[in-house]
């Protein structure tokens, strides 16, 4: 039978426990290693956002075209993308809903919507105003062609 030496035992034990010198280091370490990673994906962030509201405008445009072909023209007015949702009273032949609902952009702020439109006079403007959430910046999100 071994007999126990709380001597020993407290020298084992010291020596498998990591000193204050060790964390340290493996603190730094990992400062580093999240200083040279964190930007990196940082701008995946916003990317995300910009392909997302893309995305969104896409689907706005499958509707709004579904919506032109059973009405004859594309949602006027003030209600706008809501038409897409709930019938207008001047729809003959409204076969909605064409969408669930109306989402807001990524950046939480509504689409702009225009028909007929400044940029697409025989159709529709639609746009986010991006992520400064001012309109007719260059970080608009749109459905036509901007001079960049």
């Amino acid at each position: 039978m071994k007999i126990r030496n709380p001597k020993s035992d407290i020298r084992n034990r010291s020596l498998r426990a990591f000193t204050l010198i060790e964390l340290l280091l493996v603190l730094v370490i990992l400062g580093i290693l999240a200083a040279i990673v964190v930007p990196k994906f940082s701008g995946r962030t916003e990317q995300a956002r910009l392909a997302a509201a893309q995305t969104q405008i896409a689907n706005f445009s499958t509707a709004l075209d579904t919506f032109e072909v059973d009405n004859g023209k594309y949602p006027q007015g003030k209600n706008g993308l809501n038409d897409l949702v709930t019938a207008p009273r001047d729809a003959q032949s409204w076969k909605g809903p064409y969408i669930k609902d109306v989402p807001l952009d990524p950046w939480q702020k509504p689409f702009l919507y225009q028909s007929p439109g400044k940029h697409n006079p025989t159709s529709y403007d639609l746009s986010s105003m991006g992520p400064d959430g001012r309109e007719n910046t260059e970080d608009d999100v749109t459905n036509w062609q901007t001079k960049k």
